[in-house]
C-alpha cells in the first residue's frame, strides 16, 4: 500500500480543478487498516488542501462526513459537515442540527452518561445500504485542529453519531461491524418505509 505522504501529495497535486479521488468501497484493505497517527507530515499549505480535497470529495458524494482511509489515505483525518436539511419532525426525534465544517486530526471519544439512540445510517464507503446503529447519545470528543491546538468539545444526538461513525473508520471499523444485522436495508427501501419511521415501528417491521 502507498506511503499516507506519497498518497496524500498525489491528491494534493491534483489542484481544485482536479479530478476528485475515488471513495474506496467495503472490502478494499484501507478501511480495515487502523489508520496511522497524522503527526506534522506536510506544510500546514499542503494539510489544507488535502483536507479541502476531502471536503469537495465529501459534498460530492454527497455525505457528511469522510475519513482519510475511504480515499485509501492511512492518516487520523477526518471531515464533518452537516446542514441537517430533512424535515423537522426527522430532526427532531434525531436530534439532528446544524454542524458547521471542521476537520478533525487525531480524533478520540468517550460516552457520556450511559443512554444511548438507535437509528439508521449509511457510509459512503457502502453505498446502496443503511442499518440501525446503537451509539452512546452523547460523548466526550477530543481532536486536533489544523492550528495544532487540542479541542474538546461535548456533541450529542446526530452531531455525535457522525463524530463516533468517522472516528470509528480510523480504527478500521465500518459503521455495519456495530449495527443490528437484521435492520440492514437497501436504499430504496429505506427511503420507501423507514426514512420517516419512528425507529420503534422499524425494530417492529424487521424484528430486532
Amino acid at each position: 500500500m502507498q506511503r499516507p505522504i506519497d498518497t496524500a501529495r498525489t491528491l494534493i497535486d491534483a489542484g481544485e480543478d482536479g479530478p476528485l479521488p475515488a471513495i474506496v468501497q467495503m472490502g478494499h484493505p484501507a478501511l480495515r487498516t487502523p489508520a496511522a497517527p497524522y503527526d506534522g507530515e506536510l506544510t500546514d499549505h499542503e494539510l489544507l488542501a488535502l483536507l479541502g480535497v476531502m471536503r469537495r470529495t465529501m459534498h460530492a458524494a454527497p455525505g457528511v462526513g469522510l475519513a482519510a482511509p475511504q480515499i485509501g489515505l492511512g492518516w487520523q483525518l477526518a471531515v464533518i459537515e452537516d446542514s441537517a436539511d430533512v424535515v423537522e419532525a426527522v430532526a427532531a426525534e434525531r436530534e439532528r442540527t446544524p454542524l458547521p465544517y471542521f476537520p478533525v486530526l487525531n480524533p478520540s471519544y468517550s460516552p457520556m452518561g450511559e443512554e444511548t439512540a438507535g437509528f439508521f445510517e449509511g457510509c459512503l464507503s457502502m453505498a446502496g445500504y443503511q442499518a440501525v446503529v446503537e451509539r452512546p447519545r452523547e460523548i466526550a470528543a477530543t481532536y486536533y485542529s489544523t492550528d495544532g491546538e487540542q479541542v474538546s468539545r461535548e456533541l450529542t444526538g446526530w452531531p455525535a453519531r457522525i463524530y463516533q461513525h468517522e472516528t470509528d473508520h480510523l480504527a478500521g471499523t465500518v459503521y455495519i461491524d456495530r449495527a443490528e444485522t437484521r435492520s440492514l436495508t437497501s436504499a430504496g427501501e429505506y427511503l420507501a418505509r423507514y426514512s420517516t419511521a419512528d425507529i420503534q415501528d422499524v425494530r417492529q417491521a424487521l424484528g430486532f
